[in-house]
């Protein structure tokens, strides 16, 4: 397994700071960072992702032939399709018990998941082909689009290179000034997280893995940068303390440039994102030597960030429907957050040691 390093650490850090996220009004949710930042951990989450996505074409991917290279990412958007049909369904089992068991039949409706039980045919459908999506059960979808697309990304950046941030910001400013999103159905609406936008910071990611291009670039002026970056972190704090968020109503058009959407990952929520990994890179060196057995285990939870996720998808539910049935208090809420990410360890501890029995099994003799 990997040794602790910055991007499992703060992999980690963003699937706790979303698993409390994900239980609405729960006491700690205050303590996370988007109460102080324009921005949040799913920004963070994807920006990572296209790093790792770096990592990977860079690294063991390297060699790889187009048809091969193909192969391996298309294979990792299955897998990460067949997981989130799989927590889906776990969810919507989830509510259905919740409300046999607390006689709250109204239960059935949170979550946009009604039509799983008022129109099963259809919405079943919908949950296979990614159309339907559970409140809280949207982040996946985005990641399956992404890998899906991410052999595109990976060839731009070996035959086009010069051509792969200018088409993704081309597709994120096409999106925003003309309202494109991926539609639902059969309830009628848009994805939660409009993939032609977020492809953005998912690319992003990409290319800051980098040590040429924009990726050492950014590298030489580090130190600029920092500085350029603390004041919007800044502002960003002053915006999410005093809730400030700019009218529509007195914004000039395409409004979605202005506003802070998060659907359309609005410009002010993007910089928000950038700024904030420009001022804490590198933080982690530093935390890890006064917080070793911390930064060990979020280090742990994003090495196996697939099977953490579900886990922690599934615990916010229980959550939600924990605190409905104890009516949640500062007790409560404790004991819940300290049970949720006791889990996503033990999650991701499992995975780790089916992984080296897996190895061990494989060097035995036969």
């Amino acid at each position: 397994m990997r040794e602790p390093n910055e991007i499992d650490f703060w992999r980690g850090f963003a699937l706790v700071t979303i698993f409390v996220n994900h239980i609405p009004g729960i006491f700690f949710e205050r303590f996370t960072f988007r109460n102080v930042a324009i921005s949040d951990s799913a920004e963070l989450f994807v920006f990572l992702a296209g790093w790792a996505l770096r990592k990977l074409v860079d690294g063991p991917a390297r060699t790889l032939s187009a048809r091969y290279l193909i192969l391996r990412l298309e294979g990792r958007a299955f897998t990460v399709y067949l997981a989130q049909l799989v927590i889906a369904q776990l969810a919507v089992a989830l509510q259905a018990g919740a409300s046999l068991l607390l006689d709250a039949p109204f239960l059935l409706d949170w979550n946009n998941a009604s039509a799983i039980f008022s129109d099963p045919v259809r919405a079943n459908l919908g949950l296979v082909l990614l159309t339907f999506q559970l409140g809280y059960f949207d982040i996946l979808p985005l990641y399956v689009v992404l890998m899906l697309a991410s052999p595109l990304i990976a060839l731009a950046y070996r035959h086009a290179r010069a051509l792969l941030l200018p088409a993704s910001l081309a597709i994120w400013a096409y999106a925003l000034a003309f309202g494109v999103n991926f539609p639902t159905w059969p309830v009628e609406g848009a994805w939660f997280f409009d993939p032609l936008a977020w492809q953005l910071v998912f690319v992003l990611g990409f290319l800051l893995a980098g040590e040429d291009g924009i990726g050492g670039l950014v590298r030489r002026y580090r130190k600029p940068l920092w500085w350029a970056a603390l004041p919007i972190v800044l502002l960003g704090v002053a915006a999410a303390r005093t809730e400030f968020d700019p009218s529509p109503i007195a914004l000039p058009e395409p409004k979605l440039f202005f506003v802070f959407d998060k659907t359309f990952l609005s410009p002010a929520r993007l910089l928000s994102n950038l700024a904030i990994v420009a001022v804490f890179a590198g933080a982690f060196h530093t935390i890890a030597r006064r917080l070793p057995r911390i930064a060990d285990f979020l280090s742990t939870l994003g090495r196996n960030s697939l099977n953490v996720f579900c886990a922690g998808s599934l615990l916010s539910l229980a959550g939600q429907i924990f605190r409905f049935a104890y009516s949640g208090d500062v007790v409560s809420d404790a004991f819940i957050v300290m049970f949720g990410i006791a889990a996503m360890g033990a999650t991701a501890w499992a995975s780790e040691w089916r992984e080296r029995l897996r190895a061990k099994s494989a060097r035995a003799p036969a």
